[in-house]
């Protein structure tokens, strides 16, 4: 077995960074943080209160007030996003170190990630300059076009999934457009968010449109949520923690984007191929150690191939190489923390009342410690088990067989989830109608999950509220006002005219 890869420098106490600044929190809270390999503490970290996280909040509000982010022109805006891209480019191998260490996600994995993470700023540097609004003449009458404004501090609280990345989709839009940002990671993986600061100040982002807050989402996250000097909240995470921001949001009619769980299904014809269909739903829930919230967790199949596709898929997963994340050679890594490691334990445990358990159904071998699952495939699963209903967000995958479109895409829409959904078949009639009749916020047609950044990112149903990507996060982030000129005559009815007096010219 390879030697696991401690990154060098690991930092032993991580702080909040506030108006260009470390500091611990006021009352000296803090909380340990454990790498998921052994379970152990490797550093202590700032745990924000209420007070600190008002610390954060006027920070960015003075800079959005003040500073110069906000009134700069998108050319200068986009020069800073370019750098903070190239600085990441830069720092790809060490980036991919600390998330793996941090998460458990395979190396391979988390190198994908970061050079995600620098396209994102890239795409949005270069969005911001070529960004056009709408004008409209109506000919010697008046002019009416749209007036676009940041709007001020952003909320960003983030997940634990593939934090890195998952960052910098908020920050690129959000600091693109001009606004100043508040940001709380997951409190289990905080390790690579320590990077950020370095990396702004580095390309010239000016102190306080950069704050960041570790903490509970109990306590950092719910404060941040109705802080009454932070208007837009964007949010990635599970569906009932959304659940309580949108009711903590709502009294102050905040701006609230929110992209919560899913139990997508991958939707297999007997017309597909069948080759490059296995290939996709094995990778599709096993990659990222399962922990995605777009993972094709329900696998439906029809029938006249069932047998033979889920022998293959079984087979595949057995001969999935699960290992160290550091290790070049492991697909699977390890669960990010004991309690997620429980919650995915359990629900294979009651799979295997619900379904014909064909691959895993517990820890990995070879791996008496750690946070190791073997993939696991439960086949014959009904569609009130609650392994197909739940989201179990570790590498557990359902297989259900059906007979006819109509029964598929009852299954496929058959849970409070609509975030993805894959479909597999050569029969582009059948393909884009199924598509449509989804009901997702995104389908994948004979793909798997390939982003591309222009396109809206979001789900329906307990997967979220609101859209990100491409010109939606830029709509999510302005606010857009429009502004009318009148060109000729103003035309106003003349009330209370007739018997007052004439103003003198």
């Amino acid at each position: 077995m390879a030697e696991h890869n401690i990154p060098e420098n690991l930092p032993t106490h991580l702080q909040h960074f506030i108006n260009g600044e470390f500091v611990d929190s006021l009352n000296g809270a803090t909380f340990d943080v454990q790498e998921p390999v052994s379970n152990e503490n490797y550093a202590t970290v700032a745990s924000a209160q209420p007070e600190d996280v008002d610390r954060a909040v006027a920070s960015a509000k003075d800079a959005f007030k003040n500073g110069p982010w906000s009134t700069m022109l998108p050319r200068e805006r986009s020069r800073v996003l370019h750098k903070i891209a190239d600085i990441v480019e830069s720092r790809d191998e060490e980036l991919a170190l600390l998330e793996s260490y941090d998460s458990g996600l395979p190396i391979t994995q988390a190198k994908g990630q970061a050079r995600r993470a620098a396209e994102n700023f890239r795409f949005f540097a270069d969005l911001i300059v070529s960004q056009e609004d709408n004008a409209f003449k109506v000919p010697g009458r008046q002019i009416n076009y749209v007036n676009r404004k940041p709007i001020g501090v952003a909320g960003l609280i983030t997940p634990w999934n593939v934090p890195f990345m998952q960052e910098s989709w908020k920050l690129a839009p959000a600091i693109a457009t001009g606004n100043t940002v508040v940001m709380k990671p997951a409190s289990y993986t905080p390790l690579s968010a320590v990077l950020w600061p370095e990396i702004f100040r580095e390309a010239g982002l000016p102190d306080g449109v950069f704050n960041l807050i570790f903490g509970s989402g109990s306590v950092a996250g719910d404060y941040l949520v109705k802080h009454p000097d932070v208007p837009i909240i964007s949010f990635t995470g599970d569906s009932s923690t959304g659940a309580t921001i949108s009711t903590a949001a709502a009294p102050q009619f905040k701006s609230l984007s929110l992209e919560l769980g899913g139990k997508s299904p991958a939707v297999v014809f007997a017309d597909a191929d069948l080759e490059a269909a296995l290939d996709a739903t094995v990778f599709g829930v096993f990659s990222l150690n399962g922990e995605r919230c777009t993972a094709g967790s329900r696998v439906l199949v029809q029938r006249e191939i069932y047998d033979d596709f889920v022998a293959a898929f079984a087979e595949r997963a057995k001969n999935i190489r699960v290992g160290l994340p550091s290790d070049p050679a492991t697909e699977v890594g390890s669960l990010v923390h004991p309690n997620h490691f429980d919650k995915v334990m359990s629900y294979i445990e009651i799979g295997k009342t619900e379904g014909r358990l064909l691959a895993g159904g517990g820890r990995a071998e070879g791996f008496p410690t750690g946070n190791y699952v073997a993939p696991t495939v439960f086949a014959d699963v009904k569609p009130d088990a609650r392994i197909f209903q739940e989201e179990i967000f570790g590498p557990v995958v359902a297989i259900t067989p059906f007979d006819t479109d109509e029964e598929a895409l009852q299954l496929a829409n058959d849970t409070k989830y609509g975030l993805a959904a894959y479909v597999w078949t050569s029969n582009l009639k059948r393909a884009h109608n199924f598509a449509h009749a989804i009901d997702s916020g995104m389908v994948w047609l004979n793909s798997n999950n390939v982003r591309d950044l222009r396109t809206p990112f979001g789900g329906v149903k307990a997967s979220g509220l609101g859209r990100e990507g491409g010109y939606r996060s830029v709509d999510f982030y302005t606010t857009q006002q429009s502004i009318q000129i009148t060109l000729n005559e103003a035309h106003s009815p003349r009330f209370g005219a007739d018997d007052a007096a004439k103003i003198d010219a």
